[in-house]
C-alpha cells in the first residue's frame, strides 16, 4: 500500500476510536437507561485517555498518532510536517470523527450523539471556554512533544503519558467545556447531531494552545542536535 495512505488510515482509525468510545462513555448509560451514577468524570476521563493511549501505542509507528488537528497544527507550526501532509492528516481526522458521529447516530439517535458533543456549561462564557481549552490543549501538546518527540525522553512511556494527560484534563474541565482539546472531537459529533452551540471555541482554543505549546517545546525546551 502507498506509504502516504497508511498514515491517513491510521489517523482515521485513531480519531474514529476516540469519538466512538468517548461519546458512548458519556451517553452509553442513557442508551440502556442505566443508573445516572454509573458514568462519572473518572470513567469518562479514563475512557478517552486510555483510548488514545492504546491507539497511539498501536498506530503511532504508522502516523505518529496525532488523532487531533491541534497536534498536527503544532507539528506544522514547528516545521516538523509540511502544510500539505498536515492538511491530509487533519482531513483524515475529521473524516474519522464524522464517521464515528454518524455511526452512533445511526445506531441510536442524534440525541445520544449530541449528548456526547462537547458543550459549554451555562456559567462559562465563550471567552472563558476558549481559554480553558487553550490551556488544557497546551498541556496535552507539551506532553506530546516532551515524551514522543524529544529524543531525550524514554519512548516506552509516551502513549500512556499522552492518554493520562487527556484523562486528568477531562476530570478537571469536562463539566466546564466538555474538555475536547481537539477540534475533531467536537466537529464529528456536532455534524452528526446538529449541536453547534459555541463550536468556534473548540477550534480556536485547541489550535492556539496546541501551536503555542509546540513552539515553546520546539524552540525553547528541546535541545537542538
Amino acid at each position: 500500500m502507498n506509504t502516504t495512505v497508511k498514515p491517513l488510515i491510521a489517523e482515521f482509525i485513531g480519531t474514529f476510536a476516540l469519538i466512538f468510545i468517548g461519546v458512548l462513555a458519556i451517553q452509553g448509560v442513557n442508551v440502556v437507561q442505566a443508573p445516572n451514577g454509573l458514568a462519572n468524570l473518572t470513567s469518562i476521563g479514563l475512557a478517552h485517555g486510555l483510548t488514545i493511549a492504546v491507539m497511539v501505542a498501536a498506530l503511532g509507528a504508522v502516523s505518529g498518532g496525532h488523532f487531533n488537528p491541534a497536534v498536527t497544527a503544532a507539528f506544522m507550526a514547528t516545521g516538523r510536517m509540511t502544510p500539505v501532509v498536515g492538511a491530509m492528516y487533519i482531513a483524515a481526522q475529521i473524516v474519522g470523527a464524522t464517521a464515528a458521529g454518524y455511526l452512533i447516530t445511526g445506531l441510536f439517535t442524534a440525541q445520544i450523539t449530541g449528548g456526547g458533543t462537547p458543550a459549554l456549561a451555562p456559567q462559562v462564557s465563550p471567552t472563558s471556554g476558549i481559554i480553558i481549552e487553550a490551556i488544557t490543549t497546551f498541556f496535552l501538546v507539551t506532553v506530546v512533544f516532551g515524551t514522543a518527540v524529544d529524543d531525550r525522553a524514554p519512548k516506552h512511556i509516551y502513549p500512556f503519558a499522552i492518554g493520562l494527560t487527556i484523562a486528568v484534563s477531562i476530570m478537571a474541565t469536562a463539566p466546564l467545556t466538555g474538555a475536547a482539546m481537539n477540534p475533531a472531537r467536537a466537529f464529528g459529533p456536532a455534524l452528526a447531531s446538529g449541536m453547534w452551540a459555541n463550536h468556534i471555541v473548540y477550534w480556536v482554543g485547541p489550535l492556539v494552545g496546541g501551536v503555542l505549546a509546540g513552539l515553546v517545546q520546539n524552540f525553547v525546551m528541546m535541545e537542538k542536535k
